[in-house]
């Protein structure tokens, strides 16, 4: 099995650098996003309503902008849109560390969305195409950057903001602006296939085009569930650790992010190799999704309630192995997933498959946790919490049977196994 560094030395430089550039990106954003609420309700004494405002402009910012962000990236080319989004997110990562007032930390906020919305869609189509036939396995290499730097980015944040939490936003800032400028200078320019750049086609009539796209809708639809299990890290299993252990869940959960993380970079790139040699590619989304689904089981098996070592030791094997489950699953279903909207785009718009995608997925995180949220305070109230994780259990069983009858109509794939590249 290759080493990630023997990988990653097996592409081109404008894929090697894709990669270190979503690392650092990750780094940065990481580094700064889990301590934003805890500055702006402190240390400048925001009211709820507008520290969950400031959190709420970003995330829409850049759910609601993919489309956008894809578009351009297919009517402009791939490096603009990259360089102006890590460029807009250096303006915006420095005014949250300078401003005080509302109105400016929106603005700053939103720039800091519309960012990754214009870069996201960019950078995952130009590491397709500059990929060619190798797509999952940069793909499956990009993710251990990617979670290399969800993983450093909190602690680097952690040991800064022992300083100020200025010079967590400023160190983030120059990460981007370096970003900025190393991307003007290495990276080479690359469009879309010549009848996306060309621009001959209006913006709308390319919508409509992606949109007339039946199989890729449908499986944008399928894959809703994954993102809705893998964003529990953030919502649900947290909720467990402090149901269970206090004013001790805090701590188990900053553990449970790094096992998360540390899953991922560790395995991403055995698992994927793993998965290829055995299974084709839809087949090996199914039966990622329905470990992603079957991680909740041990929590549902785990007594409601309880005191004592026992107990304790019972919640925390439970939460771990829900978390490395979750991981593993994740890590065969993320570059596979990725190479399928490739596939069902046709090589055509890809930039703009992917920002839809992603606000497919986006829409659907948000929806899934106003029901995770709501299903839990019923169990809660009824003393049948095992109904939350049956129902997540659930989630991860339904998106494997869409994916799957997918497959046995054609529209995700032929059945033959996936070559292991060399």
């Amino acid at each position: 099995m290759k080493t990630l560094a023997a990988t990653t030395r097996s592409f081109t430089p404008a894929v090697r650098l894709l990669m270190v550039n979503q690392f650092a990106i990750n780094l940065a954003f990481y580094m700064l996003m889990p301590y934003l609420a805890a500055h702006l309700a402190g240390e400048l004494g925001l009211a709820a309503w507008a520290v969950g405002l400031v959190l709420g402009v970003r995330n829409f910012s850049q759910q609601g902008m993919f489309l956008i962000g894809g578009t351009i990236a297919d009517r402009l080319g791939y490096k603009a849109p990259i360089m102006a989004g890590c460029l807009l997110r250096t303006g915006g990562f420095a005014l949250l560390g300078w401003v005080d007032n509302l109105p400016a930390l929106v603005a700053a906020s939103a720039a800091t969305g519309f960012a990754g919305a214009l870069f996201n869609p960019a950078v995952r189509a130009y590491l397709a195409a500059e990929a060619g036939e190798r797509r999952v396995d940069a793909f499956a290499a990009f993710n251990v950057y990617y979670q290399a730097g969800m993983l450093l980015g909190p602690l680097v944040g952690l040991a800064l903001l022992a300083a100020d939490f200025r010079l967590v936003c400023t160190v983030a800032a120059a990460i981007f602006a370096a970003l900025t400028l190393l991307q003007g200078r290495a990276l080479p320019a690359r469009r879309a296939t010549a009848a996306d750049a060309d621009g001959g086609d209006g913006v709308l009539a390319q919508w409509r085009q992606v949109v007339a796209n039946r199989p890729f809708l449908l499986f944008s639809g399928a894959m809703i569930g994954s993102y809705v299990l893998t964003f529990q890290v953030y919502l649900a299993l947290p909720m467990a650790a402090d149901a269970a252990l206090g004013a001790d869940g805090t701590k188990v959960t900053s553990g449970l992010f790094v096992l998360s993380a540390a899953v991922a970079v560790a395995g991403q790139l055995k698992l994927t190799a793993w998965a290829k040699e055995r299974w084709s590619r839809p087949q090996a989304m199914v039966r990622g999704l329905v470990a992603m689904g079957l991680a909740f089981t041990p929590l549902a098996l785990t007594p409601a309630a309880g005191t004592g070592p026992w107990y304790l030791s019972v919640e925390l094997a439970a939460l771990a192995a829900a978390v490395v489950l979750l991981a593993a699953g994740s890590a065969v279903v993320y570059p596979l997933e990725m190479d399928t909207v490739v596939a069902l785009a046709g090589n055509r718009l890809v930039a703009t498959h992917y920002g839809l995608y992603n606000t497919v997925s986006g829409l659907g995180i948000t929806l899934g946790n106003l029901a995770t949220g709501a299903l839990w305070d019923f169990a809660a109230a009824h003393h049948a919490m095992w109904l939350t994780w049956a129902a997540l259990t659930v989630t991860g069983l339904g998106g494997a049977g869409a994916v799957y009858a997918l497959a046995r109509t054609g529209r995700i794939g032929a059945p033959a196994p996936v070559p292991v590249a060399v």
